[in-house]
């Protein structure tokens, strides 16, 4: 290591972030770059462990210490090349990701590890701006296979890419009329602006992907003719089913479904036009986010940027501990309370609420009926006494979701686990010979960074089972 000790020399410094009354007024990203020289000396404090824990956390196993020691060197178009080794959209995972690399890391013992995902952004954007990661890398040669990814979302944009770099033709479905999935209209650009994301569609496309929107894959196209035009299918649909609270008037206007909110701010920022009549906005309201996950905290955010009058945030479990427990130990992931930016920008949040059911005035939401609950004997048991109404009217349901959406599972006669996400191996492989899943489709709701790593992963099956003599090319490739 550059500086083995600079973790006793170095203190860990957060990114700065652009002051709460300037940045709710605009969707520009919160986050102010440090300086190359804070940067480097933030990489110094990355030790010389022995065994780094760093890597084991990230699902990417990104090759951590080596690119803190190359940034420490300077040497930062090295250290991309490294980053890149094992990431596809380092640029995405140093805005949005969690960190687990950061939980894991061995300073974290004493809760001061090294800002890993600051060191992996400055990397991404100095070497984005400079063209380096943008740089295409088609095959040398090409197999003449033809692969489906259904789903552009970041485990289809790392399976395609990662595929059509082994040789493969491939076609990339995208029902929406923009490529991204998850990252274009579900990450607010507060967090993310989008222009990262077209840059490496262009690089893709120079790769030899091959871009199909407007496309639903189990609608427009079933999957028999996939199958039938294509070697192998990878569905990276995704869990886009949202967990719903059937309680008395759901049916009220102003209660909706998170994603349904967020993708239409997305949208608005993008240029587009949202009628009228179906526009959610929570621009003078009162506005109740139930659940207390990064999808609720988006809507926080995206609602005070539109004006909402006040924003609460409900949760129905308990308040998490402020310190790790001892049952909880290093390196696991810390189950303890956070607070996000947007949860930093004006709101009230409270836990161990239930909602019981919505109130109506006037035809419309004007509040929620709910009572204050215990966890008990793992089940949830009012208390007595606590019953209480919460006056809103715009409701935001963000609790999570339950799984793949079910059209071209049915199709394909594809096998599912007891969650109802497609059943695949190691591999990615499903029940139907040919066909692959990866990302949440599969693994359920979960992180960006381990979508990356599911499209990877699964890229690399696909191709050992083109190459395999289970794989029988079609006629007319053959032939062709």
């Amino acid at each position: 290591m550059g500086d083995p000790r600079g973790f006793l020399k170095v203190a860990r410094e957060e990114e700065d972030e652009r002051a709460v009354e300037e940045r709710v007024q605009d969707w520009r990203e919160i986050v102010v770059a440090g300086s190359p020289e804070e940067v480097v000396s933030q990489a110094s404090r990355c030790m010389d462990c022995g065994i780094p824990f760093c890597h084991q956390g990230c699902p990417l196993g990104n090759l951590i210490p080596e690119w803190n020691d190359l940034v420490y060197r300077g040497r930062l178009t090295e250290a991309a090349n490294r980053l890149q080794a094992t990431n596809n959209f380092p640029e995405v995972t140093g805005r949005v990701c969690p960190a687990p690399c950061e939980a894991s890391c061995v300073l974290n013992l004493q809760g001061e590890p090294v800002t890993i995902k600051t060191v992996e952004r400055t990397i991404a954007d100095a070497e984005f701006e400079g063209g380096g990661p943008l740089t295409p890398h088609p095959p040398r040669v090409r197999t003449g296979r033809r692969v489906a990814v259904a789903g552009s979302g970041p485990a289809g944009l790392a399976a395609a890419q990662q595929l059509a770099r082994a040789g493969h033709d491939v076609v990339l479905f995208e029902r929406d009329d923009r490529f991204g999935g998850l990252l274009r209209y579900g990450i607010p650009d507060f967090k993310m602006e989008k222009g990262i994301i077209d840059k490496r569609l262009e690089q893709m496309g120079k790769e030899g992907v091959t871009f199909r929107s407007g496309v639903a894959v189990g609608t427009d196209i079933r999957g028999d003719q996939l199958l039938a035009d294509f070697d192998a299918v990878v569905l990276c649909l995704g869990s886009r089913m949202p967990r719903d609270l059937p309680i008395p008037g759901r049916a009220l206007p102003g209660v909706h479904f998170a994603m349904d909110f967020l993708v239409q701010q997305n949208r608005r920022v993008a240029g587009d036009h949202v009628p009228d009549d179906i526009a959610i906005l929570a621009t003078g309201k009162r506005v109740v986010v139930i659940g207390g996950g990064d999808t609720g905290s988006d809507c926080v955010g995206t609602s005070l940027r539109q004006g909402a009058a006040s924003v609460t945030q409900v949760e129905l479990m308990p308040k998490p501990s402020l310190v790790r427990l001892p049952s909880n130990p290093w390196p696991e992931w810390p189950l303890v309370l956070r607070t996000s930016s947007s949860q930093e920008e004006g709101m009230d949040r409270d836990w161990a609420i239930s909602s019981r059911a919505f109130i109506e005035g006037g035809g419309r939401l004007a509040g929620i009926d709910a009572v204050r609950v215990k966890l008990d004997a793992g089940k949830m048991v009012a208390l007595p006494g606590t019953e209480t109404t919460i006056p809103c009217e715009l409701v935001l349901l963000a609790m999570g979701f339950v799984g793949p959406e079910p059209q071209i599972a049915s199709q394909l006669g594809l096998a599912l686990d007891a969650r109802g996400n497609i059943r695949s191996d190691a591999t990615g492989a499903t029940s139907a010979a040919g066909v692959f899943a990866a990302g949440d489709a599969s693994r359920g709701q979960s992180l960006v960074v381990w979508a990356i790593a599911d499209g990877r992963r699964v890229a690399a099956g696909v191709d050992a089972w083109l190459r395999s003599s289970r794989s029988t090319p079609l006629a007319r490739v053959a032939s062709a």
